[in-house]
């Protein structure tokens, strides 16, 4: 059964987002009375037209571009596939050298798997203990046949930020040096209400957003592809989206995700200070109270909102299980492998044993996280990770 007792404390908002009231009453009329196709030419019809550039126009204006460089997808996936492989098909001819870094998300990890068995060739930067890329390795990984780099702004699950502008005028100063045209890519997912997301001042030509982890309807996302790049759709059918994704608009949706983002941006400066401060305190409460707890990630240069921890003689399972009884919502990782047995290849990829790995919890907090649930938290952490290692003592110490 839900839990939707007023005890109930949700720091997974990494994960998912409730939908906020405004964006429901945005997404309404599409849904019951303004029904029409808007690729019909009745005034039914029209109306949801208008509400598609609309929404259109105010996800351009946050995004700092053009209405036409605004594609409506289906979420954060299908906006990393549909940039990794439309930029890849594109620039085919000019090359086939991709960049990205060991620590994406699996829906960019898995397309640059996938374009590997197509005969690309993929360069994964690696990263420092703290999820940090060496920017020097960027310069050298650029060839004559790169066509595509591919970052992520924040990660997912340990929230470090990587230099996205920077690696910019690295990647033009290499393009222009080689006379060539190299695509640049960002998965901003994790980004959008934390940090800036105008394109220009980071210097990409693709941004992937995904609408529900900034209090917008599951199942819509955006996609930012710059006018000039590269790309080859890989939605065919009608028409829509200026022939690059193909499909019947989600007008409901569409009006949601653009609603929740320019909400998102008007209160980015007031969520980042509200999230920053609930997390400076959770971590710095489970460092005091917790023996031997490893913080995950850059220690400041990450989210606001993302408090990343390695338990050592735990295991993250049973710490997601303990806080779930006492009605707190939080995860191992990536929403998207929370099912997978196998340990974090972000995590891993940090340099963590496979152990320490498995220990880990990740907290990440929102617009209505307050002092009073990071307080019971902690307390509530505190006694979860003392009574499971000493369970694990009294375990050990019965097998010798």
């Amino acid at each position: 059964m839900l839990n939707t007792s007023k005890d109930f404390i949700y720091m997974d908002y990494a994960a998912t987002t409730q939908v906020r009231p405004e964006v429901l009453d945005a997404m309404l009329p599409y849904l019951r009375d303004i029904y029409g196709n808007p690729s019909s030419i009745y005034s039914i019809a029209q109306e949801s037209r208008k509400a598609v550039d609309e929404s259109r126009d105010t996800v351009a204006e946050t995004l700092g571009c053009r209405s036409g460089e605004i594609i409506f997808t289906s979420g954060g996936t299908e906006s990393d596939n549909t940039a990794l492989f439309g930029s890849a098909m594109g620039s085919k001819a000019a090359g086939d050298h991709i960049i990205t870094t060991s620590v994406e998300h699996h829906a960019v990890l898995n397309a640059c798997h996938m374009l590997e068995k197509f005969g690309y060739k993929v360069t994964y930067l690696p990263v420092d203990s703290y999820g940090m890329i060496n920017l020097m390795d960027l310069e050298k990984a650029i060839t004559e046949q790169t066509i595509l780099v591919s970052l992520i702004y924040a990660n997912n699950e340990i929230g470090t930020i990587l230099p996205i502008s920077e690696a910019s005028e690295i990647i033009e100063d290499r393009s222009r040096a080689l006379g060539t045209q190299i695509t640049f890519h960002t998965d901003a997912v994790q980004a959008a209400g934390y940090l800036e997301i105008e394109v220009d001042k980071l210097g990409v030509d693709m941004l992937s957003l995904s609408a529900h982890k900034f209090h917008g309807p599951k199942g819509m996302g955006v996609l930012y592809v710059r006018r000039g790049t590269p790309f080859t759709p890989q939605s065919v059918g009608g028409g829509q989206e200026k022939q690059r994704r193909a499909g019947t608009e989600n007008v409901a949706g569409i009006s949601g995700t653009a609603k929740a983002l320019q909400l998102a941006a008007h209160e980015r400066k007031w969520l980042e200070a509200h999230t920053k401060q609930l997390r400076d305190e959770l971590i710095n409460g489970i460092i005091e109270n917790i023996p031997d707890a490893h913080l995950n990630g850059h220690h400041s240069k990450r989210l606001s909102n993302n408090a990343n921890f390695s338990f050592q003689h735990v295991e993250g399972e049973s710490l997601l299980l303990g806080l779930d009884l006492e009605g707190v919502a939080a995860s191992s990782g990536s929403a998207c492998t929370s099912a997978s047995l196998e340990p974090s290849h972000v995590l891993m990829a940090l340099g963590l044993s496979e152990e320490l790995a498995q220990s880990s919890l990740r907290l990440t907090l929102g617009r209505d996280n307050t002092h009073e649930d990071v307080s019971r938290v902690l307390n509530l952490l505190t006694e979860l990770v003392t009574s499971l290692r000493s369970m694990s003592s009294i375990s050990t110490t019965g097998q010798q």
